[in-house]
């Protein structure tokens, strides 16, 4: 070989050979060899070998390749052909709220009888003997529509009996209905002559009496008279959210619907090292404040500017860069407060024979009329805010989405990630406006199955073709749309791999009973690879995170769950059983089960 020959080879293997293959890596702090890796890619690539350092991942691939950033001080963790995949990035819940109802009085969502709804709470009160009779009980998570027997209805009546002078508060797992105790009303000045507040309603008896339920904003009538949570209680509740958390695999959540103590709370813990995971908060803007949208803006852009911390690092930081609207209530019975396009429907029958009809009843004008929608949307994408709208009917999805088309003529999806939750009922001719316009559906895949909410409360109001469309994750999918995950936790409990088998079976459990058994409406589902997309890089991308989490990759956080099962290797209807094993975040272990060698 000629002295030329040799340096032209030497050039073509040194501008040809990968560096780092010439380049020595430093070594990795941990490397988990022996799995099956998921790594939410754009192939959806299954991978043997993950390496990560300094909280971020330097290699995904076989375990021949992996050697080579193992030094003497790594970690080599082997999984064991155990599956691992990205941490779930939860895009709608309320997680103070859930500890706080961790902490609290609950009725733990349980289908109850009257008399079982009623020795619940004397429990808590006889729990409580130290309170007087002033003190306020509130009760938590009461799932109003699973009442037994179906369709049972409560009223202030029915606390009236219970054996204390206590004021009393129930309030809906679905958070927007509460039920007050005669003492309650009496001290809130509720009569039959109040009147309903904008975006609320007080329901009445036939004979004009209220019930004691109070629907949406008129629960805040009570809130001048309860004592105001301590920083202490806010503290003890956001701790015990992260717990909940992290032991499901939550590395990122939304919390959908939050204020500055809310927030607050969260950079307590973070100031003293006890953050572990990327919290993002979307504050609340009120129909009344929206009126004033230069105003509401301000307000909320001075919180960001306390507590926002700009982009996500490797350690776990607060993000405040979101609005949350309410454009309605709740679809289901006895409520119906979502806006619809048509009317809910009546029964003039009987049980036995019904005969449903038009109520004439849409439910309530949407809570921001389509100009103050439009003027405040436009206010929110000028500040940099992402608009979080909650939509229950089809017509409070309409409304959302003719906002954001308005709001679309001069901001891009890139820039500003419209998301409209919930999505309960669309209108099949608005399915493909959400990819068109770029807009987000955040959907609770919990809720797409047979349950007391599903069809004792809403298929026979809805009727059979609207009914057929109920809960269309399947065909918002097919529609284009990128769906994410949220689940919009404390409403239903914190359990993201049952939400994942329904989405996939959009079946109940089994011990749900046999009136539940069977699929949802016409919905095709997900497939499993389409479910777990909704849960990592998806809504990593509605939070504008999509460059550091949600798939495993070089160069991106090293947030990461182990399992106990692989998510493709088992009956769907076993996806619920998942048990997460390891929680990472940033590179750091912050939850390890029992079960975890």
């Amino acid at each position: 070989m000629s002295y030329k020959s040799g340096l032209a080879i030497l050039f073509w293997l040194t501008i040809a050979w990968p560096v780092h293959a010439i380049a020595a890596e430093p070594p990795a702090d941990t490397a988990y060899r022996n799995g099956k890796i998921y790594t939410v890619d754009a192939r959806n690539s299954t991978q043997e070998s993950l390496a990560v350092r300094d909280g971020k991942i330097v290699y995904v691939g076989a375990d021949t390749g992996a050697g080579q950033f193992i030094g003497p001080g790594t970690q080599v963790i082997d999984l064991g052909g155990r599956m691992m995949m990205p941490g779930l990035v939860d895009g709608h819940m309320h997680p103070l709220s859930g500890g706080m109802k961790i902490l609290g009085c609950s009725l733990n969502y349980a289908a109850l009888t009257i008399a079982q709804f009623q020795a619940r709470i004397q429990a808590c009160i006889d729990a409580s003997r130290d309170k007087g009779p002033d003190d306020w009980l509130e009760v938590e998570s009461w799932f109003q529509q699973n009442m037994l027997p179906a369709g049972t209805e409560v009223s202030r009546e029915d606390l009236d009996m219970l054996q204390t002078q206590r004021p009393i508060l129930v309030r809906s797992s679905f958070g927007h209905s509460t039920l007050a105790s005669s003492r309650a009303m009496e001290l809130a000045n509720i009569t039959a002559d109040t009147a309903d507040p904008e975006a609320g309603k007080i329901a009445h008896n036939a004979a004009g009496q209220p019930t004691g339920i109070l629907e949406d904003s008129a629960q805040a009538l009570f809130d001048h008279l309860l004592p105001q949570t301590t920083d202490a209680e806010m503290l003890a509740a956001a701790q015990a959210s992260l717990e909940a958390v992290r032991a499901q695999g939550i590395t990122t959540f939304l919390d959908a619907s939050a204020d500055a103590r809310t927030v607050a709370a969260y950079a307590a813990l973070q100031r003293d090292g006890k953050l572990t995971v990327r919290a993002h908060f979307a504050m609340e803007i009120t129909p009344e404040e929206g009126r004033k949208p230069e105003e509401a803006v301000a307000a909320l852009v001075q919180v960001a500017r306390q507590f926002d911390q700009g982009p996500v690092t490797v350690q776990p930081t607060i993000t405040v860069r979101n609005a949350k609207l309410y454009m309605d209530g709740v679809i289901t019975a006895p409520a119906f407060t979502g806006v619809m396009l048509q009317p809910y429907l009546v029964n003039q029958g009987t049980a036995e024979q019904p005969n449903w009809i038009s109520s004439g009843n849409t439910g309530p004008a949407p809570y921001f009329s389509a100009e103050v929608l439009r003027e405040l949307l436009l206010q929110l994408a000028a500040a940099g805010i992402d608009p979080h709208i909650h939509a229950d009917g089809d017509g409070a999805t309409r409304y959302a989405l003719d906002g954001f088309a308005a709001m679309r003529e001069k901001y891009s999806g890139e820039a500003i990630r419209a998301a409209i939750a919930h999505d309960e009922i669309v209108d099949p001719a608005d399915f493909p406006r959400f990819a068109l316009l770029d807009v987000i559906p955040v959907l609770s895949l919990q809720w797409g199955k047979p349950a007391s909410d599903t069809i004792e409360g809403a298929r026979d109001y809805l009727g059979p073709a609207r009914f057929k469309y109920l809960e269309p994750q399947g065909f918002l999918h097919e529609a284009g749309a990128r769906i994410a995950y949220g689940s919009d936790w404390p409403v239903d409990p914190l359990d993201e791999w049952f939400a994942l088998k329904v989405g996939v079976t959009r079946a109940n459990d089994p011990s749900a009973g046999p009136q539940y058994a069977g699929r949802l409406s016409d919905d095709p589902g997900l497939s499993r690879e389409t479910a777990i997309r909704t849960i990592t890089i998806n809504s990593s991308y509605e939070l504008h995170q999509e460059a550091e989490t949600g798939s495993l990759e070089v160069g991106k956080l090293a947030d990461l769950i182990i399992l106990d099962r692989n998510l493709f290797e088992i009956p769907a209807e076993e996806i619920a059983d998942v048990q997460v094993l390891l929680t990472v975040v940033g590179g750091k272990v912050v939850y390890q089960s029992d079960a975890f060698d």
